[in-house]
């Protein structure tokens, strides 16, 4: 393969590795307490590092999840909020952003954020190194048309033995350890990035068949008949909710088969850079998790519940100081990856970002970063029907408390100290209504900050909100514009022609540049005198 030279790029003395699987739960991942996962890399990986309990998706559906993962920005700001929306034309990526500060920066796997159907469009995306690129639609097209059609339904391993060499996962590692060995002197930014354990579960032996007889435990809210639950739950339930869960078996075996299946894949890339890249910092995570029959529900979708928005993460800074194995107990959100990559990386923190540095919190995971995490929901995908269609949901999470806002239907309010399962929906109880009050404030605020284009009155105004404020067509009366000067120039004033002084500012504030002596001096504006009639205003 030919490559960009070395001498493109700085040498900042800093490697770092990014890698993700698809549709993963912390409940499938062994060192978040599920020895029956057998995931021995990533908890590996955890021994080594710092593994985060209460992480969050920002949105927990492929393509919004990964738009918030490597631009810092919510899907809701940075324009893709459904799967096949591609990023915003002004939205950065963190390749871009590295690349353009002379880093080298390599995508290899799943993307998912250039607009294309689930495959993507087989050729690299802006920032990214091209030389080694691998999205889906290239692995796909090194197949038969036979080949690929077989990939694509988990029926194949009912009849045949898939081997290993012609897996997505095998193939991505195969490319990620080839460019770490080939880098070993330079500084980077790698991304690893799996479709594995997502549908169709495809996997070899001896994994296709390693959960034969498991039964996956089923948690208390696999009994929830949703019904003191938003309406739009048991319309996702749906059959769901006639089956008799004491008699249900969960069974999946080519889903977990497939999970350790990519835990290995994720082996051989540890081992490499053990080997050759030993002072990189390793960011692990997922982009979302799946109901498996939880709340009645199945895969993911509208909702903050644990099992679909809650996420492994797992970081390793080997030049940090923090005892191997250290858990964090406070909330950590994917909105601050970039800010955290950028920070590891030497470059200033650009404000438009929405999220912050985990650095000191990876240095001592006693330190608490956030006191909320927000998660959205808008569109699963523009492409298909029959996944709900547009569920507008905003949620916040204290630590405790977590509420979720649904404009389109009823919202929740749950305890995660007293009721983990979630069960217990308090969005009406007295004796919460301070707190549920507040993180509907917080939730109301962070709209407002990072300028979501949904915001207006109708969020505030939830029947249960007895002191929401009468509605206005104004809303809050303010604007609020992009500050993104390390790629654009400086907004202008509607108001004034002139470049922006404050971002956020009242309605038509005009800022006041010119002393009134200096006003009086433009003459190129019509006079009474001039016989020239003024045209109404």
């Amino acid at each position: 393969m030919q490559h960009s030279s070395p001498e493109a790029y700085s040498h900042l003395g800093r490697k770092i590795i990014f890698i993700m699987t698809d549709t993963q739960r912390t409940d499938m991942v062994g060192c978040y307490g599920h020895p029956d996962m057998k995931t021995p890399a990533i908890d590996s990986l955890a021994a080594k590092g710092v593994r985060y309990e209460w992480a969050f998706s920002c949105q927990p559906v492929c393509g919004p999840a990964r738009s918030a993962i490597f631009t810092g920005l919510y899907p809701h700001s940075n324009g893709s909020w459904a799967n096949s929306i591609p990023l915003g034309a002004n939205v950065k990526t963190v390749g871009q952003r590295l690349r353009d500060n002379r880093f080298h920066t390599a995508y290899i796997g799943k993307y998912h954020l250039d607009g294309s159907d689930y495959f993507g469009l087989g050729y690299a995306s802006d920032g990214w190194d091209p030389d080694y690129w691998y999205d889906m639609r290239n692995y796909l097209e090194e197949m038969t048309d036979l080949e690929r059609y077989k990939s694509r339904n988990q029926r194949t391993m009912d009849h045949e033995a898939i081997p290993v060499e012609k897996t997505y996962a095998h193939q991505v590692s195969n490319r990620a350890i080839d460019f770490i060995k080939e880098n070993r002197d330079d500084d980077y930014f790698l991304v690893v990035s799996y479709d594995e354990p997502h549908d169709p579960y495809l996997c070899p032996e001896p994994y296709c068949s390693m959960y034969e007889e498991y039964e996956f435990p089923k948690s208390p809210n696999v009994w929830d008949d949703l019904q003191d639950k938003p309406d739009y739950q048991r319309v996702w339930a749906g059959k769901n909710l006639d089956l008799n869960m004491d008699e249900l078996h969960i069974y999946h075996k080519y889903f977990f088969g497939c999970n350790s299946f990519v835990d290995s894949e994720i082996g051989r890339v540890l081992e490499t850079i053990e080997d050759y890249a030993e002072d990189a910092l390793i960011i692990y995570t997922s982009d979302h998790g799946d109901a498996l029959f939880s709340h009645s529900l199945y895969a993911k979708g509208p909702s903050m519940y644990d099992e679909i928005c809650r996420i492994p993460l797992i970081i390793y800074d080997p030049s940090s100081d923090t005892p191997g194995g250290s858990v964090c107990e406070h909330p950590a959100s994917h909105i601050d990856m970039v800010p955290t990559i950028l920070d590891y990386a030497g470059l200033p923190q650009p404000k438009i970002l929405e999220g912050k540095s985990m650095r000191p919190m990876i240095e001592d995971p006693s330190y608490k970063l956030n006191n909320y995490i927000f998660s959205e929901f808008n569109r699963y995908e523009v492409d298909h029907d029959g996944f709900g269609g547009f569920q507008p949901m905003r949620s916040c999470f204290d630590g405790r408390y977590k509420l979720s806002i649904h404009l389109l239907s009823q919202d929740e309010l749950y305890d995660m100290q007293e009721d983990p399962a979630e069960m217990f929906n308090l969005i009406d109880s007295d004796d919460h209504k301070d707190v549920r009050n507040k993180l509907h404030d917080e939730i109301l605020d962070w709209m407002n900050r990072t300028r979501d284009p949904f915001r207006g009155y109708y969020w505030e105004r939830r029947p249960w909100r007895d002191d929401a404020r009468k509605p206005t067509w104004d809303y809050t009366g303010y604007t609020r514009q992009r500050e993104n000067e390390e790629y654009e120039r400086r907004q202008l004033n509607y108001s004034s022609g002139l470049p922006m002084l404050d971002a956020v500012r009242p309605n038509g504030t005009r800022e006041n540049l010119f002393t009134e002596e200096e006003l009086s001096q433009v003459t190129f504006l019509p006079k009474e005198d001039d016989g020239v009639e003024a045209p109404d205003a």
